[in-house]
C-alpha cells in the first residue's frame, strides 16, 4: 500500500464501525510482532522510542533520531503508522510544521502532537499558540498531498493542570480548538472515569482518544461510550523492560532461568522477521 492509500485508510479507521485499537511499538522489531498479532494500524511511543536509544522522555531525543526510529518502525509493517512526536520539537509553528513533514517523509500517516510546554511556571502553552502549532501542522500535512490524521494532545488531565473541578472545562475549551484549527482526532490522556469520558465525546463530536490504563475502563465498554481511539503510551515498552530486569535478577540471584520460558521462539522470531 502506498503512503496516499494508506494515509485515507488509516484516517477511515477513525470512523467505525469498530474502536481502533492502536498497540505502541518502540522498535522495528515490536512493530513486526504488534502487526503480525494482527494490529489493523500501530502508534509508536515517543518514551518507548527515547528509552531504547538511551533517553529520558520529554523531547530529550534529537529529532533526527525520532524520525529515524519512525522511519524504520515504517518500513518495517505493511500497515499504517502513526508517530508520537511529543511537542513537536520546537515551540513554534514553524519548526512543527518542520517536524510534521518529517515524519511525512519518514513513512507515518498520522502524528499526535501535545500542548505540554515543559515549563514549571507554565505547565502548557499559551491557547493562541497552542492553536497556531496545531494549525501550522495540519497546512504542513495538507501541503504534501498525503492524507495525514493529527491527533491534538492537551496535558490538562495529565498533568493535573488547575483544580480538580476546572480541569473538564480547561480541557474542552481547549480540545475544540485544536478540533476547530485541524486536528482530526483530540487526545486527553490521564482521563479514566466515565463520566469524563462521556462529557468528552458528546460535547466535541469529533473522534477522541483516551489512553488505556489498567484504571480505564474496558476497551469494550470504551467504545460504548464513543470512543473512537485507545492506544497505551509507552506501557508495552515498560512490562518489556521490566521482564529483561526480572531475567537479569534471577540470574544474578538464584542463577535460575523461569523467567526466560513461555517467550516468543527464536524460529516464531525469524518467521515474523523475515519477509524476504
Amino acid at each position: 500500500m502506498d503512503q496516499r492509500s494508506s494515509g485515507q485508510a488509516f484516517r477511515d479507521l477513525h470512523r467505525g464501525p469498530r474502536i481502533l485499537v492502536l498497540p505502541n511499538a518502540w522498535d522495528a522489531a515490536s512493530a513486526r510482532v504488534i502487526e503480525e498479532a494482527g494490529a489493523k494500524a500501530i502508534a509508536t511511543s515517543s518514551a518507548g522510542v527515547a528509552f531504547s536509544l538511551g533517553y529520558p522522555d520529554g523531547q530529550k531525543i534529537p529529532r533526527d533520531d525520532m524520525l529515524a526510529a519512525v522511519r524504520r518502525i515504517a518500513v518495517a509493517v505493511r500497515v499504517p503508522v502513526t508517530a508520537d512526536l511529543e511537542a513537536g520539537y520546537g515551540k513554534g509553528p514553524k519548526q512543527v510544521a518542520e517536524t510534521v513533514r518529517g515524519a511525512i517523509d519518514a513513512g507515518a500517516v498520522g502524528m499526535n502532537l501535545e500542548d505540554a510546554a515543559d515549563e514549571p511556571n507554565q505547565p502548557l502553552f499559551e491557547l493562541s499558540l497552542a492553536v497556531e502549532r496545531v494549525r501550522a501542522a495540519r497546512q504542513a500535512a495538507d501541503a504534501t498531498g498525503v492524507t495525514f490524521t493529527l491527533n491534538a494532545r492537551t496535558d490538562v488531565f495529565l498533568g493535573n493542570v488547575g483544580e480538580p473541578e476546572s480541569r473538564l472545562a480547561h480541557a474542552l475549551s481547549r480540545l475544540a480548538a485544536y478540533r476547530d484549527a485541524g486536528a482530526d482526532c483530540v487526545f486527553a490522556p490521564g482521563v479514566s472515569d466515565r463520566p469524563t469520558i462521556e462529557a468528552l465525546v458528546r460535547e466535541l463530536g469529533c473522534p477522541l482518544n483516551i489512553l488505556g490504563t489498567p484504571g480505564a475502563p474496558p476497551i469494550p465498554e470504551l467504545e460504548k461510550l464513543g470512543v473512537r481511539r485507545v492506544s497505551v503510551g509507552s506501557a508495552p515498552s515498560r512490562a518489556a523492560f521490566t521482564l529483561a530486569r526480572e531475567i537479569t535478577r534471577e540470574l544474578l540471584g538464584p542463577g535460575t532461568y523461569t523467567r526466560l520460558a513461555g517467550g516468543i521462539s527464536f524460529a516464531e522470531m525469524q518467521r515474523v522477521m523475515d519477509r524476504g
